[in-house]
């Protein structure tokens, strides 16, 4: 850990054990993750670490969170912010299947709750979300027969990946070049996206969570799931008629799939305007997440355009950071 990195974990942390607590009792603290993995080392990687978390890092990610706050559902918290101690939610983003075979047993070891949001045109998909299939298939078999489909199509679209990406090795810079790429293709048109993704070679298993498990989990009292659009497609980028069909979709597949569905809807990739929240509305949503850093306030917030903390591995590993992520929250 750098310099840089020592100090904002050291003030942190003291923010977090001084007065901080008393201005994160006014408020709330929703934690923003997406996916679980196995092997720390792997989630590690700069082109996985802000958006993976090592599986031992998640059980002490949720040891300090419950030596610090009140871990409560999120929709509790969203209806009643402030309390006499600190209190937080925890959401996942996507639907990922590791939520259910590496996040819960902690969750429910921990007794934490948490909400996940489903990209619902991907339950039980071996396809999977673009970043994840166009990511992996480069990084793990981009000189592969399998993979020539994707780079010709990359290739039409004067894309075509870097060198230092077609080269096998488990390579920080390599990840971080495959990191900065993945980025590039965000700007393309979700059809786009997704014909990319289906042209990346199939996963033995599905990426996302399938019907069944969602309703296993939401069994258990202790999960609850929400709406995080249906293609995963920019919703700011959709005309009228496309951005209401993306929004009914999923807000039906949750009505039909889930006994208690949540009524907070969460933009994929945080993106939303006056024309997406009002369309939020319609279908009925009071709540609604976006990405930007910042508490929960019981005035202030815009309902629809709500704010959490993002968790990489490199805070999860470290509490400290997070701790620095809630001080900078406090002064959005």
């Amino acid at each position: 850990m750098n310099l840089k990195q020592s100090l904002k974990r050291l003030l942190g942390s003291a923010y977090l054990n001084s007065f901080g607590r008393a201005r994160l009792s006014e408020a709330g603290v929703v934690l923003m993750l997406h996916r679980v993995l196995a092997d720390s080392a792997a989630a590690s990687l700069p082109h996985r670490a802000p958006l993976c978390v090592g599986q031992s890092q998640f059980e002490q990610l949720l040891q300090w969170l419950r030596r610090h706050f009140h871990c409560v559902p999120l929709q509790q918290l969203l209806e009643f912010p402030g309390a006499d101690r600190p209190r937080l939610a925890l959401t996942f983003d996507d639907g990922w299947r590791d939520n259910a075979e590496l996040a819960y047993p902690l969750l429910e070891r921990y007794e934490v709750p948490a909400s996940i949001f489903l990209s619902t045109d991907f339950i039980g998909s071996h396809q999977g979300f673009w970043w994840e299939a166009i990511g992996e298939t480069l990084w793990q078999q981009a000189d592969s027969p399998g993979a020539k489909p994707l780079r010709e199509q990359l290739q039409a679209l004067d894309l075509a990946p870097p060198e230092a990406l077609l080269r096998r090795g488990v390579d920080p810079a390599r990840s971080r070049a495959l990191g900065a790429y993945l980025q590039r293709l965000k700007t393309l048109a979700p059809q786009t996206l997704q014909t990319l993704a289906d042209s990346c070679p199939a996963t033995a298993a599905p990426h996302a969570l399938d019907w069944a498990q969602v309703q296993r989990l939401e069994r258990s009292g202790l999960v609850r799931f929400g709406p995080h659009g249906a293609s995963h497609g920019i919703l700011t980028g959709l005309d009228g008629s496309a951005l209401r069909a993306d929004l009914q979709r999923s807000h039906q597949a949750l009505q039909e799939h889930c006994q208690a569905p949540l009524g907070v809807y969460c933009y994929p990739n945080g993106d939303h305007s006056p024309q997406v929240r009002a369309a939020v509305a319609e279908l009925g949503y009071r709540f609604a997440l976006g990405t930007q850093p910042g508490l929960i306030e019981a005035e202030g917030n815009s309902l629809l355009a709500l704010p959490r903390i993002d968790v990489s591995q490199a805070n999860a590993a470290r509490p400290g950071l997070l701790a620095w992520r809630l001080l900078q929250g406090a002064r959005a």
